[in-house]
């Protein structure tokens, strides 16, 4: 999953995404609403996290997300922000948002939150894939072999994730470093090729295709 962070305190900030990244998410941020349009324009994420307060304005969250919904960005959104009245709220949801969390708010509630929406925004979408003997759980980001756990690692599931979410799609290295590393590294760089085969070892050799010279994959069927 890729979620955008829209917050000018950097001291909220980078705490924030270092919390998503460290949990095996991708994540862009944004310190104003005009870097946030663009970034939401470009890149289907799957969730937002919104100041309200923004340099542009005291408003300037609830009219960013305003401008994205007249767009047809239909990503979750949650806002964060120190302002707990009910008007704010209402004026909130009201401007298309999903949720709201008041500062101080807890890294781990953050998460589940997000959770949440994603998987509600998720409803009608499969939230389980099943393959030969493997299943893989969206919502708990766990993945059972023959009715048994296997044990992955944050960046193993994600990778795991983009590949199994659309089986037969091939993926080039450069799209997944740029899904799953935030684009931290060159095309050149073996981090992919690493965790493919740490995917491999743990779940079997047909877990992951490789179309050499192009990408890889996750095996259609069941």
């Amino acid at each position: 999953m890729r979620f955008l962070v829209v917050e000018d305190e950097s001291a909220i900030r980078r705490p924030l995404v270092a919390s998503l990244r460290e949990a095996g998410y991708a994540v862009d941020e944004a310190a104003t609403a005009a870097e946030a349009r663009d970034l939401a324009s470009d890149f289907p994420f799957d969730a937002l996290m919104v100041d309200v307060g923004l340099p542009e304005g005291p408003q300037a969250g609830f009219d960013l997300v305003r401008d994205l919904r007249g767009r047809g960005v239909g990503a979750p959104v949650l806002y964060l922000t120190a302002r707990d009245a009910v008007e704010d709220r209402i004026a909130g949801l009201d401007a298309g948002g999903d949720d709201y969390l008041v500062k101080p708010f807890h890294l781990g509630e953050v998460q589940a939150r997000l959770r949440a929406l994603v998987r509600r925004g998720r409803s009608e979408v499969q939230v389980e894939r099943h393959w030969h003997d493997l299943r893989l759980d969206w919502t708990a980001r766990a993945v059972y072999k023959a009715g048994e756990r296997v044990a992955l690692t944050a960046k193993e599931f994600s990778l795991l994730e983009v590949l199994a979410s659309h089986p037969g799609r091939v993926y080039t290295r450069e799209e997944l470093i740029d899904r799953v590393w935030d684009g931290r590294f060159d095309a050149e760089s073996n981090v992919v090729d690493t965790y493919v085969r740490n995917l491999r070892r743990k779940l079997g050799d047909d877990v992951v295709r490789t179309l050499r010279g192009v990408g890889y994959s996750f095996p259609e069927g069941e």
